[in-house]
């Protein structure tokens, strides 16, 4: 997993597809969903840390541009 691209291919693999029309609010939403499959305990630690540091860097970039 290295990008937004990928993490979307993941939710969508277990029926999440993400739209909420603000892309900083779809974001946080998949950061959430990642979160939660963490603690389902169907994502492994790796990907899971990967994914929220993929989304962290997606959601800082996108409130910098809407500053």
């Amino acid at each position: 997993m290295k990008t937004f691209y990928d993490i979307q291919q993941l939710l969508k693999r277990y029926g999440m597809i993400v739209y909420t029309g603000s892309r900083l609010g779809d974001l946080e939403l998949m950061e959430d969903e990642v979160q939660e499959l963490y603690d389902m305990k169907i994502l492994e630690k790796e990907d899971y840390l990967v994914a929220r540091m993929i989304l962290r860097n997606e959601i800082n970039k996108e409130r910098d541009k809407n500053e």
